[in-house]
């Protein structure tokens, strides 16, 4: 019988089982992993990480798919609650999943730093989110997220998905993204404070952004732009990203 499904939560299920061995190879599974998966669902994709990695934690926040959450395996475990609200295991070494589309790019910027351990992502999301990942400067998707994610990680692989493998068909295209940790830059908390502020104004310059977040006066922003080599006329999406750490140490 087939579950209703929950629009509050954003699920599309995964229904087409040739979808997992694109999942498998972009995330370079292996019996070492031990992969965190946010909103299982209907635990498709779950059996699936189950037979080929160490150990899967499993994170749904609808409590009535709990029948189609057991015997996934010995090692499985699911807990029940809001990824954005709980706190997820910190042993985790790739985050493997089929994203809520209304939670993707929170959890994603909050995993590049609060799950340290998490060296590979390969995540199901809408195109428009998948693209603005990776987005260059001075496009219209270039934006915080894109800056965050690129100081950390570089894309080790990009598949755009069909909707006929979801339930329901969504309303937009999908893509599954994959990337590996590079590194985090020192003071990572500082930069993220700065490219959120940047962002926060799109279309102001940068100066008058970063003093309406109450990150930096005018004058302050002025000056450290200056310092890395940009006029104070500038705005967030033209800097790349290594620029908004200089950014930050300038101020």
């Amino acid at each position: 019988m087939l579950l209703p499904v929950k629009k509050e939560y954003g699920q599309h299920f995964l229904t087409d089982r040739n979808i997992l061995e694109v999942i498998g190879r972009l995330a370079e599974l292996s019996a070492r992993d031990t992969v965190l998966e946010i909103g299982p669902g209907e635990g498709v994709l779950t059996r699936y990480l189950a037979e080929r990695v160490g150990h899967v934690h499993a994170i749904e926040i609808d409590r009535s798919l709990a029948p189609r959450l057991c015997d996934l395996g010995d090692n499985v475990d699911v807990t029940f609650g809001d990824a954005l609200d709980i706190e997820l295991p910190r042993d985790a070494t790739k985050l493997v999943a089929n994203l809520p589309y209304n939670v993707a790019t929170p959890l994603i910027v909050e995993s590049l730093d609060g799950l340290p351990d998490v060296a590979l992502w390969c995540v199901m999301v809408q195109r428009e989110v998948g693209d603005r990942l990776f987005a260059e400067p001075g496009t219209k998707a270039y934006g915080s997220v894109s800056v965050l994610v690129q100081l950390v990680c570089e894309r080790t692989g990009f598949h755009p998905v069909s909707r006929t493998v979801f339930r329901p068909r969504p309303n937009v295209d999908s893509a599954l993204v994959a990337f590996r940790r590079v590194a985090l830059p020192d003071d990572y908390a500082r930069v993220k404070k700065i490219v959120v502020a940047s962002f926060a104004h799109r279309r102001k310059t940068l100066p008058n952004s970063l003093e309406l977040a109450g990150v930096a006066s005018r004058s302050q922003a002025a000056a450290a732009l200056a310092a890395v080599g940009r006029d104070e006329s500038s705005r967030a999406e033209t800097l790349r990203p290594r620029e908004f750490v200089a950014l930050a140490g300038a101020l």
